[in-house]
């Protein structure tokens, strides 16, 4: 029995379309650049993000020279670390360094390096945390039970559950969210037998019932529980998503002003800055795919999501490709977290889903988020990297 494990294995396609969603960002930025908000003028965002796409590949590096299944030795130290500064951040602590944006308390103010945002890392975090657990438990009962399955579901969400209240209550709905559906990604790909997920799925379905029914026959219970708690500005998203123009000063504004842009670029857009629809708030960030296809139409909208597409894509295959348990499960809670946010994105942005303020992975401007995608890059390509092909397998 033979094994090989070569240059071949470096995913050069996975690479390359990392690459064209880089260069789709930069271009944007660029084109951006005259037509942001005037306390964005003394930022330029298409160098920043070159920056941080510099710092990332560095990452990738880096992180190819290392084995990811150390990962298994450091994992409670970085879950460790990603729940601390959360915790400071729920106690805005250090003062001057914890910062507010937009009414959530979910950033670290650094100087000389900018914003940092744990709920970010925390992701990848989270991930590699969930995949020792299902690891662990697959060694140590070889026979499932209902009761052994039970007991593996529980793990998970007392890992889960503190990051994902931390960010709740800061509050930031959208990286909750993700949190929320690495969890139920990994949950499928555990082998929990599917009457424990489906009675998890059943009464998640019940809370979630009885919180519309409440909105829709005692709308005043909803509105005293987000005031007590500071959950305003989700109500306002989803009042904003439901009917954006009755809630257009509150919540439907940033939506009606998406809509218009996404609707006037038809089906070639109106050309390299060609911005007829102003004062989208966030344009660089969460609604970059408005400017994408305001510009370049329906043509250059379905560009980006295609390389979207395909980089889903091969992170099956790598997923699949893998004959190693813990490389699988890190693939996979990878492939959560991409794809929830690039369905979101881009569903918020044509009132498919509510506003939720989460960036278009790769595409969108943010440090924090960029380093923290091309981190996630870089242990896929590790785990294609080490992935052996044995003759006759």
């Amino acid at each position: 029995m033979s094994s090989k494990n070569t240059n071949s294995n470096i995913d050069y396609s996975l690479i390359f379309i990392v690459l064209l969603l880089a260069i789709v960002s930069c271009f944007t930025l660029y084109t951006l650049g005259n037509y942001l908000p005037e306390k964005y003028s003394n930022t330029n965002f298409m160098l920043q993000q070159i920056k941080w796409y510099i710092v990332g590949s560095m990452a990738i590096v880096v992180i190819m020279f290392i084995d990811y299944d150390r990962l298994r030795q450091v994992v409670w130290i970085l879950y460790g670390i990603g729940i601390i500064l959360l915790t400071m951040l729920f106690f805005h602590f250090p003062p001057g360094i914890a910062k507010e944006v937009n009414g959530a308390w979910g950033w670290f103010n650094i100087p000389g390096l900018g914003t940092m945002q744990p709920a970010e890392f925390m992701k990848i975090f989270l991930i590699i945390a969930l995949a020792q657990i299902l690891v662990s438990h697959e060694e140590r009962f070889k026979n499932r039970t209902n009761k052994s399955d039970i007991w593996l579901l529980a793990k998970i969400m007392i890992i889960s559950l503190p990051p994902m209240g931390l960010i709740a209550v800061q509050p930031d709905l959208g990286s909750f969210l993700v949190l929320a559906f690495i969890t139920f990604c990994m949950i499928l790909v555990s082998g929990i037998r599917w009457r424990v997920i489906l009675t998890l799925v059943g009464f998640s379905i019940i809370m979630v019932g009885t919180v519309v029914l409440l909105y829709v026959y005692n709308p005043e219970v909803v509105d005293n529980f987000t005031e007590d708690f500071g959950f305003e500005h989700v109500e306002s998203r989803f009042q904003g998503w439901l009917d954006p123009y009755e809630y257009g000063k509150s919540g439907g504004y940033q939506l009606i002003r998406a809509m218009m842009s996404i609707g006037s670029g038809q089906l070639f857009g109106k050309g390299i800055q060609g911005f007829e629809v102003p004062n989208i708030p966030e344009r660089h960030t969460d609604m970059i795919f408005t400017a994408i296809a305001e510009q370049f139409g329906f043509i250059g909208a379905s560009f980006v999501i295609t390389l979207l597409f395909l980089l889903i894509y091969r992170l099956i295959h790598i997923a699949l490709r893998s004959n190693d348990q813990f490389g699988s499960f890190l693939v996979s809670g990878m492939i959560g977290m991409f794809t929830f946010q690039i369905f979101q994105n881009i569903g918020m942005s044509v009132q498919l889903l509510p506003i939720t303020g989460l960036p278009l992975p790769f595409v969108s401007y943010g440090g924090s988020s960029i380093l923290t995608y091309l981190i996630a890059i870089g242990i896929v390509l590790n785990i294609n990297y080490r992935t052996k092909e044995y003759m006759f397998d």
